[in-house]
């Protein structure tokens, strides 16, 4: 029996083949295992950066570009991932994400015997560069592992697997800073891209025995001047992002590509809405839900990865502690997801995502409050409480947007649902990471003269710049006067509290507009069933 769509999709009117086959919970295993090498690399490389700085002998624009260059790939071809996908069938694309991921990470662990048979190269340049390579295959990997996920779990089966996927994810990154932190003490920074081989391998093996194929029958061709005109404005936008607190936002570069991001994005529309096969239907934004959701998990993002970018500089920088020891102080919060997010997979199937979610943003603002309190000496109890609020604040939000996303979308269009879902959360957390980094930065300006005293005026301005940027990592410079050093760690702190009080606000605001989700499940005679 043909299943109902919760959405309209002209453009794909025929059924998908659906048949990941099997047991379920075995696909779910398979395509985590995946997704757990994407998580431990995110997680272990905030702990690896100070490390990386150190020994590839990098600057700091070279380290911001160690993570940016990542998030820039990822987020400009996610959703052209998820279309590849629906049309090649999402276990070929999976495949093939996990193993360049694996390749891609040995590469990076191998970037300084890389760059010296590489004419020009140096080992930061070869490191960056493989790591737009890694985001490449990660975008090719995350949509589909989405894609796999709703064929195998229909229905209000949906809930259950987002729920144990977040658990997963949520374990995988309370070991990425353990098993980072001991990596990098005893075996080096390399190590932490090392361990994506043997995990990649693993994935491979059961992907390959475990999953069967899923595509459409439908999707005959890619629309690639909808691919052209959307990666075109989504480089513009990151880029953008990254650049601007650099350039200014006032700039005329800035505004450039503000603008060429605004007549792309416009152009992209405009052929959607005309193209035979779009790469993203326009109906599918025609449930609110979806838009809503969508919305949610760039809020959400943007609120968690700009507050969460400044906590591994905190913890090494200023408060002087381990690669091991601060993976060991921000364990509260990712071991606390894999509590949270199977909880918050029930709440929303009893409360519905109205009330599950809202209350999520409500504990989150929360917790970014009492982050915002944080003193220089904190202690580990005094981090460990708004981290674990953090988990269950944020798990009822991630579990249901990524249900709504992509439980709403027909399953012919999962793929293309899977990469909505994963740019939103690759833009907010680029928006948040250079927006707050552009107030903390700011507020550092603002009062590190005066945690210096009489002694700033005698301070050219070139080296109270370099002093401002020293400072919005954390660092103070072996040999400083103890003044100097406490006065960079004052500013640092009152930057960070008034990014956690900006985040704040953030999850407030997006906790009222929550409650104006309704998602629509599949029921078991195919018809969709509105809830909330």
């Amino acid at each position: 029996m043909a299943q109902a769509k919760a959405v309209d999709a002209p453009s794909s009117p025929g059924p998908a083949k659906t048949g990941t086959g099997g047991n379920p919970w075995l696909v779910l295993l398979a395509v985590s295992l995946g997704v757990i090498m994407v998580m431990l690399d995110g997680t272990v490389v905030g702990i690896a950066n100070p490390v990386i700085q150190v020994d590839l002998k990098a600057t700091l624009s070279d380290l911001q570009w160690v993570t940016s260059g990542y998030l820039l790939a990822l987020a400009v071809f996610l959703i052209t991932a998820g279309k590849l996908g629906d049309l090649f069938g999402h276990k070929r694309v999976f495949l093939i994400g996990v193993g360049g991921f694996a390749l891609s990470s040995v590469g990076i662990g191998l970037s300084a015997e890389l760059a010296d048979i590489i004419p020009g190269a140096t080992p930061a340049g070869a490191l960056i560069g493989l790591r737009v390579l890694q985001g490449l295959f990660g975008a090719l990997l995350q949509p589909a592992a989405l894609a796999l996920l709703r064929g195998a779990f229909p229905g209000e089966r949906l809930n259950q697997a987002m729920g144990a996927w977040g658990a997963i994810i949520g374990l995988s990154s309370a070991a990425g800073p353990i098993v980072g932190g001991l990596l990098v003490e005893s075996r080096g920074w390399e190590s932490v891209f090392f361990i994506n081989a043997p995990v990649g391998v693993v994935a491979l093996v059961l992907g390959i025995f475990l999953i069967k194929e899923n595509r459409s029958q439908t999707l005959a061709r890619i629309d690639w001047l909808g691919v052209l005109l959307l990666s075109g404005a989504m480089f513009s936008l990151v880029w953008t992002i990254i650049k601007a607190p650099e350039w200014g936002w006032g700039d005329s570069t800035t505004l450039t590509f503000i603008g060429a991001f605004v007549v792309l994005m416009a152009g992209f529309i405009f052929w959607q809405s005309r193209a035979r096969q779009p790469l993203v239907p326009l109906s599918l934004f025609a449930n609110p839900s979806i838009s809503i959701g969508t919305f949610l998990m760039m809020m959400v993002a943007f609120a968690m990865f700009g507050a969460m970018f400044f906590l591994g500089f905190f913890f090494q920088g200023v408060h002087g502690l381990s690669p091991l020891d601060a993976g060991l102080r921000m364990l509260p919060m990712s071991a606390g997801m894999i509590v949270a997010s199977p909880l918050a997979g029930m709440l929303l199937g009893k409360l519905g995502p109205k009330i599950t979610m809202a209350a999520g943003l409500l504990i989150t603002a929360f917790s970014m409050f009492l982050m915002s309190q944080l003193s220089i000496d904190a202690s580990f109890m005094a981090s460990a409480i708004p981290f674990v609020l953090l988990a269950f604040g944020l798990s009822p939000v991630f579990v249901g947007a990524t249900e709504i996303i992509v439980g709403n979308a027909p399953v012919e269009l999962s793929g293309v649902a899977g990469g909505v879902q994963q740019s939103a959360m690759q833009v907010g957390g680029a928006l948040g990471t250079a927006i707050l980094g552009a107030v903390m930065a700011g507020e550092i300006s603002r009062s590190l003269p005066g945690y210096l005293g009489p002694a700033a005026q005698a301070i050219p301005a070139e080296q109270m710049t370099a002093l401002e940027k020293i400072a919005a990592f954390g660092q103070a410079p072996p040999g400083v006067p103890q003044q100097v050093a406490d006065a960079l760690h004052s500013s640092f702190m009152d930057g960070m509290h008034l990014a956690f009080l900006v985040s704040t606000g953030i999850a407030v605001l997006t906790a009222l507009l929550a409650l104006f989700v309704k998602a629509g499940r599949k029921s078991a005679e195919g018809a969709p069933v509105h809830v909330g």
